[in-house]
């Protein structure tokens, strides 16, 4: 039986990089892969367990089909390597760190992807941005305000999840997951959620 793609996203800030590495020792005994994106972002920035590449070095990957997936925002490139295909055939299960953007184009190529949208509240993801030291003021606040407009559907991701049920081919099937408690808390509802859904079981 062929692997599934499990497919996170969630605003800068929502803590999607740690909340992988929380939990990337029990997904292993799970038979299910994290996987490494490549970005144009240089190996001394801060932020997730990346491989950094130059914009002309992630061209050349992408024209030569190295990505199974890849999409531009936030004035950066990321890739997610071909490999993931070889995973997926195998039987494993395989969780990307996506984006909400090109959420439609990956369920396209993977149209049985589990998309999982981590959020949290507006006052915490604001603390934790101003935190991080990436950001000006300005900067932050245009986060907030791209993430209170984020939709699925006409409704905002949350109501579909909860009140809506997905129809077949649907790019609203989401499963939102809160991370505005603790880290730990967050860990144990994700591997409920994966094994309720027969990912990673």
């Amino acid at each position: 039986m062929s692997g599934r793609l499990i497919y996170l996203i969630g605003p800068s800030g929502s803590g999607k990089d740690s909340l992988l590495d929380a939990a990337r020792e029990r997904l292993a005994e799970r038979d299910c892969v994290i996987v490494r994106r490549v970005i144009t972002r240089s190996a001394e920035a801060v932020g997730e367990d990346a491989i950094g590449v130059s914009p002309a070095e992630f061209d050349q990957q992408e024209a030569a089909g190295g990505f199974a997936l890849s999409w531009r925002a936030n004035g950066l490139a990321y890739g997610i390597p071909r490999q993931i295909d070889d995973w997926l055939a195998a039987g494993q299960d395989v969780l990307v760190n996506g984006s909400r953007a090109y959420l439609a184009q990956a369920r396209q190529r993977y149209p049985e992807l589990l998309a999982i949208l981590l959020q949290v509240d507006e006052a915490a993801l604001r603390q934790r941005l101003l935190a991080r030291g990436r950001e000006s003021a300005e900067q932050i606040e245009a986060r907030l305000a791209r993430n209170r407009s984020f939709v699925v559907g006409g409704a905002s991701a949350a109501t579909v999840a909860a009140e809506a049920p997905p129809t077949p081919g649907s790019t609203e099937r989401l499963i939102v997951l809160n991370n505005s408690g603790s880290l730990e808390q967050t860990v144990t509802q994700m591997l409920h959620l994966l094994s309720d859904n027969r990912t990673c079981a």
